[in-house]
């Protein structure tokens, strides 16, 4: 007899992702008094001196920090609700007994979107434009004036703070809206069996799956690409869909085996970590493609307009980056493809363990360095606002997955192949 499994978040548990927000928030109190009383060029690790075009305030690499682990976590929280909807089009048995941890990830949206929707909008009712994204800057595209900039006027059709702001507001709205659906559905499920829920997870999941490969490309266009607003790449929403992907498996894996460490999730065994292991290996190298087949093609053109992306990454503001370039495809490609080539890595939860966390660290370098070079150009660092703003978000998202995780049984007793997934050997 198959019964619910209920998470139960102790309060010292809860404390503790509690005393992770309040530690991340006086981290980035601390290192924004160091940056801003330094001239913000100084006072923390990695930090170079010299003016940039886009500011190198203790403003600007307050908002840039914001923006990076906000995005990084709401990809991280949508890629959940993405893989819960293919699950059900493939109508995949093995990944019933572990599916209540993706849609949990998507608990976060609403605040992720909040978030998102405060950063962009605030500095802009403020100061009249947003210095992560240049093309905020209503002089820009005035014909006539000093500042007139006819590569951004041209894009301003698309690049404007009303479409963007609705745009954002709509990719936010589709995501919890399906989240919301397919959640209400899983409940319904455990309460009355049958095959009515299932078959219209189905039809929610297929719609859902199309609107996500648009909205997902045109986010990483909007929220990541358009900081570089001169550049732009036709392969960038896969590049950062691959990065968001395989952060989520990474998130969704480590979870499972925390959960199953804690007493729980008991009929989840080596084949469901095997299954998720070759997702994060096999994602691993798709996100290493992607990387390679951006690079590679813009670097042998060697175009002015293309090249001047990379050029600012390996090599540009003095090298400030170039560390953090092989750092990345080390720990999300040679390391990943290296740890978990054998079946044995792949099923044993010590090496999932380190995996997924090299994974979450690497691919957070990944946003890194979409976003730093852009925003703050030699003037970015890794210090003590970092730290405090990763500390702080990932508080925020822990609070939100686990109270999510929670409300709903985290075995689908009444799923049609649910003993399927029980008996999966690979």
């Amino acid at each position: 007899m198959i019964t619910e499994e209920r998470l139960s978040i102790s309060k010292r548990t809860n404390n503790r992702f509690l005393f992770m927000i309040a530690i991340g928030l006086v981290l980035l109190i601390i290192g924004l008094i160091i940056n801003a009383t330094s001239g913000g060029h100084g006072g923390e690790h990695g930090e170079a001196a010299g003016a940039a075009s886009h500011g190198s305030t203790w403003v600007n690499r307050l908002l840039a920090n914001l923006w990076l682990n906000n995005v990084y976590l709401s990809g991280i929280a949508v890629v959940g609700v993405f893989f819960v909807a293919v699950q059900y089009v493939a109508y995949a048995g093995w990944s019933v007994l572990i599916k209540r941890v993706f849609i949990s990830l998507g608990n976060y949206l609403p605040v992720g979107g909040v978030i998102m929707l405060v950063l962009f909008l605030g500095p802009i009712l403020f100061t009249g434009h947003n210095p992560i994204f240049h093309w905020t800057d209503h002089t820009l595209v005035e014909v006539g004036h000093e500042n007139y900039d006819p590569i951004i006027a041209g894009k301003s059709g698309f690049l404007n703070v009303t479409f963007y702001t609705i745009r954002m507001v709509l990719f936010f709205g589709l995501w919890i809206l399906f989240f919301n659906w397919l959640r209400k559905q899983f409940e319904a499920e455990d309460l009355n069996g049958g095959l009515d829920h299932y078959n219209k997870s189905i039809r929610l999941s297929a719609t859902f799956l199309v609107i996500f490969g648009v909205t997902s490309s045109v986010a990483a266009w909007d929220w990541v690409m358009s900081i570089d607003s001169h550049w732009f790449s036709t392969l960038f929403g896969w590049y950062v869909f691959a990065s968001w992907f395989v952060s989520g498996l990474a998130a969704i894996t480590l979870t499972v085996i925390l959960l199953k460490q804690n007493g729980y999730l008991k009929m989840v065994n080596s084949n469901h970590l095997h299954d998720l292991g070759k997702f994060i290996f096999g994602f691993s190298i798709f996100w290493t493609y992607t990387w390679f087949s951006q690079f590679m093609l813009y670097w042998y053109a060697n175009l002015p307009e293309e090249a001047v992306y990379f050029m600012e990454r390996l090599g540009g503001y003095d090298n400030h980056y170039t560390w953090i370039v092989f750092f990345n495809l080390f720990i999300n490609f040679v390391f990943p493809f290296l740890f978990l080539m054998t079946r044995d890595a792949k099923r044993q939860m010590l090496m999932l363990k380190i995996a997924c966390i090299a994974v979450l660290i690497g691919h957070w370098f990944d946003f890194y360095l979409m976003v730093m070079p852009g925003t703050m150009r030699g003037d970015s660092g890794f210090g003590l606002i970092e730290i405090g703003a990763a500390l702080t978000f990932l508080g925020i998202f822990l609070v939100m997955f686990t109270k999510g995780l929670s409300k709903l049984s985290l075995v689908p007793v009444n799923h049609p192949f649910l003993e399927e997934s029980v008996h999966h050997h690979v």
